[in-house]
Formats: structure tokens, sequence, C-alpha cells
């Protein structure tokens, strides 16, 4: 039986990078969520090239709590259990609802905060409550967050941008707590954050002239990066931050 392994929001991006360098591995049984299935063009083709017994596409809004519990439901009944779950989904700006990084208090939004939150916090702890118990199985298995260096605020030397501060923070607390609690129904689940650096995918895609050169990764080298990180993961470093080249990030 293959290892079940989910990718949540891996229908672009990252999220699609970590599906693909996934199926590379012939010993894994990948699922990748999506909100819409039938608009995942480049997951079903994935799918068309590996076979369903490789690549299972799942719904998924992460802002939906019934639909990660129905989500969850389907991986019990399939697999009982998991062993790697990524949480990729995250939210920046959204420009077609005039959505953007604030760049001082008057820009603050109590609605791109909620939404911010939703996404960015609230989504994936949703996701650790209703997943946590497939992966209480006693051998090692990674609960992985995608989260972001600018959600260390001791790292914060430069202002601005507070919802998406402020809801990464959160979910560093969150996966923080979580870690705490699920060590001890499993010493060998290890639950993290992960920042992967800038990455050339839409959410961050307004902002590359102020990368500096050669820091800009593609999908696949983050993807590369990240898995690699999660490869040399132990129990000891459950609740932590860990950039794109394993460092500990200070919350």
């Amino acid at each position: 039986m293959n290892t079940p392994v989910l990718v949540q929001g891996g229908a672009h991006g990252l999220g699609l990078a970590l599906v693909t360098a996934l199926l590379t591995d012939e010993s894994l049984h990948v699922t990748a969520t999506t909100r819409d299935p039938a608009a995942a063009d480049a997951l079903s083709a994935l799918q068309q090239k590996h076979g369903e017994q490789r690549l299972d596409i799942l719904a998924l809004d992460i802002t939906d709590e019934d639909s990660i519990a129905r989500a969850r439901t389907h991986m019990d009944e399939r697999h009982g259990r998991l062993d790697l779950l990524i949480n990729c989904a995250g939210l920046l700006h959204d420009e077609a609802n005039g959505m953007w990084p604030e760049k001082r208090l008057a820009d603050i939004d109590p609605a791109y905060l909620a939404r911010s939150f939703a996404v960015n916090a609230t989504g994936p702890a949703l996701m650790i409550k209703h997943f946590a118990d497939l992966m209480t199985h006693g051998e090692r298995a990674v609960l992985a967050s995608i989260s972001a260096r600018i959600g260390s605020i001791s790292d914060n030397g430069y202002g601005g941008w507070y919802a998406y501060r402020a809801a990464k923070a959160a979910q560093n607390q969150l996966t923080r707590t979580a870690a705490i609690e699920l060590a001890r129904k499993s010493r060998a689940l290890i639950c993290v954050g992960l920042h992967p650096g800038t990455v050339d995918t839409g959410l961050s895609a307004p902002f590359h002239k102020r990368v500096p050169e050669g820091q800009l990764q593609t999908p696949t080298q983050a993807a590369k990066h990240l898995l690699g990180v999660i490869a040399q993961l132990s129990p000891a470093d459950s609740g932590d931050l860990f950039d794109w080249a394993g460092q500990r990030i200070t919350p």
C-alpha cells in the first residue's frame, strides 16, 4: 500500500509544484485539494499521467469547515491514516476586491483582516483539527503549514502589512500550541511551520521588483527545498518554524 500524503491547495503555484515533486516518489499516494476540481487543469493533467492510483483530486475550501470535514472523511475511508499533510493556501492580496497589504495604520480594513485570518490562520488550524487524528498513529508523520518569516514578531523591522503579518504570526502560534497537544498523543508526529522564501507565484508577483537578485525561487526549486527540510525533521523540531534552508526562525 502506498504511503498517503495530502497537499492542501495543490492546484497552483507552490502547492502544484509540491504535488509534482511528491509524485516522483513511487511509494506515495498523493491527494491534492482544490476549491474547484473541475477547473484544476494542471492537476487533471498530472492525474492522467500518473493515474488515479497515484493522484487523487479532492474538493476542499479552507474557509469552509464542513468542506474540510468532508475531505477528512474521504481520507479516512480511503486510507485510514495520513503520513504527510502540507497546508499551502495563503492570501496576501486580492486586487479584484480592493485588498492590498497595508502601508500604514490608516489602511487597516476589518474585512481584509478577517479574510486574511480566515485563510492564513484559521484555515490551517482547522486542517490540523480535522486531520490530526489520522496522523497520531504512532509512526513518523509530518504536519506542515506554509508560513512566512514576516510572521515573526522579533524579525519585524520594517512595519506595514498588518493583516498578513498578524495572520501568519497567529498561524505560527496555533501550530505551536497544536504541536504541544498532539505530542501527548503521538511523539512521532511533527507539527511545524515552513517559510518557503520568495517564490515566483501569483501571491508574490506584484512584489518581485523588491526581491534581491538571485533570491526569487521557482515553485519547483522551492518545493525541492521544502521537501528536503521535511525529510530532515525530527520530533524535537515540532512546534517550530523553519525556512527553506532548514534554519529555525525565531517567533
